[in-house]
């Protein structure tokens, strides 16, 4: 099922998720439903936060893009398309390399771009749906995707990441959809 995605403003989406200790049938399901939810929006990745559920969990998926990622598993390379999509439950992330300026989306701010300073490679240290531990490190896009999601995980948007100047260009637009979101619920 395809689920409302929360936009900036909403309160869930400053809120930290709580840890899954436990895979049960319902977050079997959320992890379906944020999939369908993921795909139908165009995204590459979405966090629970973002369809108001203060969970740690995201689901990913870079295939579609054309900008490169790179994988590797037990230190070697790997094809990164083998790996989608891509379930992360309790994620934890480990910076391996510079930083470097890339741009960004989010689903939850829709037509607002910029780019973020992110290291360009991750460790990476999570569970899978089947609640099994996974490790690998990854770079380009689905480095840049799981930072951001989970960023998201843990009350942090990526409007949190721009520079001064970058976030004061987009403060009517940002301010915009704050009021509309809020004026929203308001409204329910």
């Amino acid at each position: 099922m395809v689920l409302p995605i929360v936009q900036y403003g909403h309160p869930v989406l400053r809120k930290k998720g709580a840890a899954i200790s436990l895979v049960t049938p319902e977050i079997k399901q959320l992890i379906v439903d944020m999939f369908e939810t993921m795909v139908e929006n165009h995204g590459v990745g979405l966090a629970a936060q973002q369809v108001g559920q203060a969970l740690q969990l995201t689901v990913i998926d870079v295939r579609e893009s054309e900008r490169p990622s790179t994988l590797e598993l037990n230190g070697q390379p790997a094809t990164v398309a083998d790996f989608m999509p891509l379930t992360l439950i309790n994620p934890e992330t480990t910076p391996l390399g510079p930083r470097e300026a890339g741009p960004e989306g989010c689903l939850s701010f829709p037509e607002i771009y910029a780019d973020i300073l992110r290291p360009e490679k991750i460790k990476v240290r999570a569970l899978n749906t089947e609640g099994e531990t996974i490790e690998f490190v990854c770079g380009g896009l689905l480095a840049r995707a799981v930072q951001h999601e989970t960023d998201h995980l843990h009350g942090i948007l990526f409007i949190d990441r721009m520079d001064r100047k970058t976030k004061e260009d987009l403060r009517d637009d940002l301010d915009a959809l704050q009021k509309a979101t809020k004026a929203q619920l308001k409204g329910k």
